[in-house]
């Protein structure tokens, strides 16, 4: 006998029997319980989706209060310690990990659409000199959109991977021309001898020098940094992405409008802000301090510890915290760190913020290794972009070939005036 659940409307007095599926019931088929025979029926009141499943995916999965993060099944930390990000965007888009042939191939098409048109490098140079770089992307992005109309054939898979192609390979070069603008430095052209995260290196860093020389230490702390941002299951850029793309927009707007919902401070822009905490609170002696004040509430906010998912250790903040390490040795110790350390030390011993399940997430670490990289905070939320293009590209694809999907149209509940009668202009008081 398949699993039921058993609703009785008070009201009525009506019992209706619901299919249960993976856990969850079908909202619309609470539309069955009505006062009146014209009633539209019974809705589900969901703020912020807090408890509402909007699809089903095989991309991501989390397990929050047990610290756990898979990408098609394969646990974070292995993915990090053995793959290259580009591994890991063609997992997150084909559902397995490619044989050697397979990168190569992927690698090659990727490193072979890194340059933007001509017309896009002007674009952004009609920029302001001091322009956000982040609203340089999202706007850039939605441009990209009337230089290939060839978009839109969404249901076209060998152009759908064309696009595909094009948005991982031009994002970091559109990245590295708006962080170049902000510092009013010339463009550096893409190299195509050099890795993913090598070749974003050399456009951001490279000055008169022939030739680019890539430490792989910061290479490779720069790929794990992708790895761990590449998706992270129905966020809210990916819902935004996905939304978008329920209308069959083209990836290009539907990929701006998902960077515009990461550029926010609660979503992409969390990183920044735990620097801010930190060069408030000084120095480390100034730690117990600075607690002491976030538990009796008279001011300061633990930035970087907590998330909306994990009631755990935020599995990526451990693999970033070990990444860390290894940058510091070749860039020199940031001074906040000590006072990150000291300040994760004790609040995982104070009970006030273990019995809360605030545990440091992955913005407590990332925005120390991308200052010691040398990026300035202006430039943290692109970076989150950058790989996150993958995973906002495979939830893009996974929706477009779901036959359950529609286009996205929440309901509401309507609390405003009934009907009214328009009074003249002249007799309103």
């Amino acid at each position: 006998m398949p699993d039921t659940l058993l609703i009785k409307d008070n009201r009525t007095g009506k019992e209706i029997t619901v299919p249960i599926t993976n856990d969850t019931i079908k909202a619309t088929d609470l539309r069955q319980l009505k006062v009146k025979d014209d009633d539209f029926g019974m809705m589900t009141y969901d703020p912020a989706f807090m408890n509402t499943a909007s699809c089903i995916s095989r991309i991501t999965f989390i397990d929050g209060d047990k610290g756990i993060l898979r990408y098609r099944g394969y646990p974070i930390e292995q993915l990090a310690e053995k793959c290259s990000y580009l591994e890991v965007a063609y997992l997150l888009l084909h559902g397995e990990l490619p044989t050697k042939t397979q990168l190569d191939d992927w690698a090659y098409n990727i490193t072979h659409h890194t340059l933007v048109h001509e017309s896009i490098k002007k674009f952004m140079e009609g920029f302001r000199y001091d322009a956000h770089p982040m609203g340089m992307l999202v706007s850039t992005l939605a441009a990209m959109s009337t230089l290939y109309p060839e978009s839109k054939k969404l249901f076209d898979a060998d152009n759908r991977k064309l696009q595909i192609y094009r948005l991982i390979g031009k994002v970091p070069t559109i990245a590295a021309y708006a962080f170049r603008h902000h510092l009013g430095q010339p463009y550096v052209y893409p190299d195509n001898d050099l890795s993913y995260p090598g070749n974003f290196l050399n456009m951001l860093f490279k000055m008169t020098e022939p030739k680019y020389k890539v430490n792989p230490v910061l290479e490779r702390a720069l790929d794990i940094l992708f790895i761990l941002h590449a998706d992270h299951e129905q966020n809210c850029s990916a819902n935004v992405m996905r939304s978008i793309g329920s209308s069959q927009a083209d990836p290009f707007v539907s990929s701006a409008g998902a960077a515009a919902a990461l550029y926010g401070p609660l979503h992409g822009g969390a990183n920044e802000q735990v620097l801010v905490m930190l060069r408030e609170i000084g120095s480390i002696d100034k730690v117990p301090e600075f607690i002491k004040k976030v538990k009796s509430g008279e001011g300061g906010r633990l930035m970087g510890f907590g998330h909306r998912v994990y009631k755990n250790y935020d599995p990526r903040a451990k693999i970033i915290k070990k990444t860390a390490e290894s940058v510091f040795e070749v860039t020199g110790k940031n001074p906040l760190l000590e006072i990150a350390v000291e300040l994760e030390r004790i609040a995982l011993q104070d009970e006030y913020f273990v019995k809360r399940k605030l545990y440091p997430n992955v913005d407590f670490y990332s925005g120390i290794i991308y200052e010691a990289l040398g990026f300035p905070s202006e430039v943290f939320t692109v970076l989150f972009a950058i790989p996150r293009m993958s995973g906002w590209l495979a939830q893009w694809q996974e929706l477009l070939l779901d036959p359950d999907q529609k286009i996205a149209r929440p309901r509401q509940v309507y609390l405003g005036s009934g009907e009214r009668n328009l009074v003249p202009i002249e007799k309103r008081g």
